[in-house]
Order: C-alpha cells, then sequence, then structure tokens
C-alpha cells in the first residue's frame, strides 16, 4: 500500500518536503507555512524561508487566529538560517523569491514552481481595510494549497 504522502496528485507524487519562500518570511510564506502544516497529511514536512532578514508582522497574527491558527513563535529567517535544505518542492510567492530559488536549485532536481501573491503591505487606509488586505493574502493561499498541493477543486468550482 502506498503512504498516503505518496498519493499521487495530478498525475505528480504528493511532495514530501515543501519549503514556501518570500522576500522576509514575515508575511507571506510563514502564513502558508501555518496553512499547509494543517492539511498536508502526516509525515509531510513543510518549512518557510526569505530571501532577507525580515520583521514578524502581526497583522499575519490577528488574521491566522480567525481561523484558528498560529505561527507559533516563529521569527523571520532566511534560507542561510534553515535547518533542513533538502526540499521536494520549493514554492515561491514574490518574484525575488522566485530568482533565488531557481538560482539556488539549478544543479539539484527540486520542483520551482511561483504563485503570485500579493503583498498586504501596500494596503492602505483604516486598521479594517489593512487587515482585510492580509485575510485577502490567507484566503488566495489556503485556495492555491489546497487545489495546487492537495489537488481539491477550487470552492467556486466544486
Amino acid at each position: 500500500m502506498v503512504a498516503p504522502f505518496e498519493q499521487p496528485v495530478n498525475g505528480k507524487k504528493m511532495p514530501r518536503s515543501v519549503l514556501f519562500m518570500c522576500g522576509m518570511n514575515s508575511i507571506r510564506s510563514p502564513m502558508a507555512e501555518a496553512l499547509a502544516k494543517t492539511v498536508m497529511p502526516a509525515g509531510t514536512y513543510v518549512a518557510s524561508a526569505g530571501v532577507r532578514p525580515g520583521e514578524r508582522d502581526p497583522f499575519v497574527d490577528v488574521v491566522l487566529e480567525e481561523i484558528g491558527l498560529t505561527v507559533g513563535r516563529h521569527q523571520p529567517h532566511t534560507l542561510d538560517e534553515l535547518e533542513d535544505d533538502y526540499f521536494d518542492l520549493i514554492v515561491t510567492l514574490a518574484p525575488e523569491a522566485h530568482h533565488a530559488a531557481l538560482e539556488l536549485t539549478r544543479s539539484m532536481a527540486i520542483d520551482v514552481v511561483y504563485w503570485p501573491t500579493p503583498d498586504p503591505t501596500v494596503a492602505t487606509g483604516t486598521r479594517e481595510q489593512i487587515v482585510s488586505a492580509y485575510r485577502e493574502v490567507r484566503n488566495h493561499l489556503a485556495a492555491l494549497i489546497k487545489h495546487r498541493l492537495l489537488g481539491q477543486m477550487p470552492e467556486k468550482m466544486a
């Protein structure tokens, strides 16, 4: 019998390890890591990193707490600070992260995919308008993870 994390998704094997990368590992990649950890099969290693150092963003905690998740004690870190450096799949969420991942993996057999994801820090207005931008990113990432990693139909299409 095939282990659950090896079941094919869209004709490919389910990755055993996934790295989410963005610019500073402050918003998009830690959010994706937290979301993926809740839905990926047991035994799947999920991590996140940034291209350059960043600071923790409190709005990430706000929008994850709304759905019962947390990034815990996560502190932004770079690729150089990762404990494990082998992944089956690297998902990049920002152009600079995609370029860095391609450069890093050019001589390795690692899949790199780019999921263009808006940067919510560009949102302006009231606190609620800013939080809404973060919610949109959270929901965008959750849909991509379910559809592209788990092979589930998007809710609008299901």
